[in-house]
């Protein structure tokens, strides 16, 4: 049978996973790989959507990749994983032999693009081994692929994200794809699924205090310097405040069928901060070096606050930030977000540094203050 010309053909074992989706394991060549896969990096497009998963090249690993590969002793064991779309087509071969009951024998068909046209696959995982590959100057160099079908590049996500779960990720590349992702994941990655989700919202949507303030993996470059937040630390604030029993947003899980209100806690995290944007106008928006209250420290211990101040005001109320500002006027007198030193703890403003020890001492402080200041107003 001839092979038309734009077509790839490779023999290749199919193994057929209890899903009923296959795996194939083939050969390509160091030229031949990225004209069959290409590398997908996270960003956004118009409409604010996700697209894309893959981490941004990290320079000085792939130089030394390609180091070895230029040198005189080479194995290359290591697979890289792709995604291939469903118009890609597996022959198995004839005759007796050709299948043990694990894998079967065949020939893989890979359809290739034409000039202009997006590559048919798209790289899981081997994003560095492959920019190493390309710049080898051995183009020849076999290289083991394993390959999988899917269209759809939320099950894309799905395996980046297993594939990557040993070897950590960067915090902020797991964190936003992991609202994009809805198959099923491990509990601790779908743990953090809700807070990540809550965090995109308040990046994205213009009524949120922190529109276009949070930097995330796909943040572009000439928005960086405006995104001074740092998505982790807001993601940990709030798994933090909905998973202890003593958090505002605890209440807004129902343990019994494992449901979340997600538009509750979205309305008490925008009338919360909304409030802490009015109560420090001066030091919000800045970055960390010239406002600690932006800083990771300052963040969280806002959020400690939060748990405090929130668990006796009623977010949908009509005056609810109203009520929110007048509980942060009794600590804001005490606060130096951009000058001077805090008093009782003895540290300059800009001292505090993102650890947890500087965080537990200023939420502490932060909270004992509201309480002294609440009894106060009651006497």
């Amino acid at each position: 049978m001839t092979v038309p010309e734009n077509v790839l053909q490779r023999r290749a074992l199919s193994v057929l996973q209890p899903s009923g989706t296959p795996v194939f394991l083939f050969t390509v060549t160091a030229a031949e790989l990225l004209e069959v896969a290409d590398i997908s990096r996270i960003s956004r497009d118009e409409e604010g959507q996700l697209i894309g998963y893959q981490r941004p090249e990290v320079r000085r690993h792939v130089n030394q990749i390609v180091e070895y590969l230029d040198g005189d002793s080479v194995l290359f064991p290591h697979a890289v994983i792709v995604a291939l779309p469903s118009t890609v087509k597996f022959r198995q071969s004839r005759g007796p032999g050709t299948h043990d009951g694990l894998a079967a024998a065949g020939t893989l068909e890979i359809p290739l693009p034409k000039p202009g046209e997006p590559r048919p696959g798209w790289l899981v995982d081997g994003q560095q081994r492959a920019l190493a590959l390309a710049r080898t100057k051995r183009q020849d160099l076999p290289v083991p692929v394993t390959a999988f079908i899917a269209d759809d590049i939320e099950v894309q996500r799905d395996q980046f994200l297993r594939v990557n779960n040993v070897q950590p990720l960067p915090r902020g590349l797991v964190t936003e794809l992991l609202p994009e992702v809805w198959t099923s994941l491990s509990p601790k990655m779908s743990a953090k699924r809700i807070p990540s989700a809550l965090v995109d919202l308040l990046n994205r949507q213009p009524a949120s205090p922190f529109h276009g303030l949070i930097k995330r993996a796909s943040t572009p470059d000439t928005e960086k310097t405006q995104a001074v937040v740092t998505d982790t630390v807001l993601v940990s604030a709030i798994e933090e405040s909905l998973n202890s029993s003593a958090g505002a947003l605890y209440p807004y899980r129902n343990m019994a069928t494992a449901e979340t209100d997600i538009d509750g806690i979205y309305r008490l995290l925008l009338c919360y901060w909304r409030a802490v944007r009015a109560t420090f106008p001066d030091a919000w928006g800045l970055p960390p070096t010239q406002s600690r209250l932006m800083h990771g420290t300052g963040l969280r211990a806002m959020a400690r606050l939060m748990d405090r101040v929130m668990l006796t005001i009623d977010p949908t109320h009509k005056d609810a930030e109203d009520a929110v500002r007048r509980e942060l006027k009794k600590v804001a007198p005490y606060c130096r977000w951009t000058a001077g030193e805090w008093d009782d703890l003895g540290v300059a403003w800009d001292a505090l540094q993102n650890i947890q020890r500087d965080i537990r001492m200023l939420s502490n402080y932060l909270v004992r203050l509201y309480i002294q200041e609440s009894q106060k107003a009651r006497a």
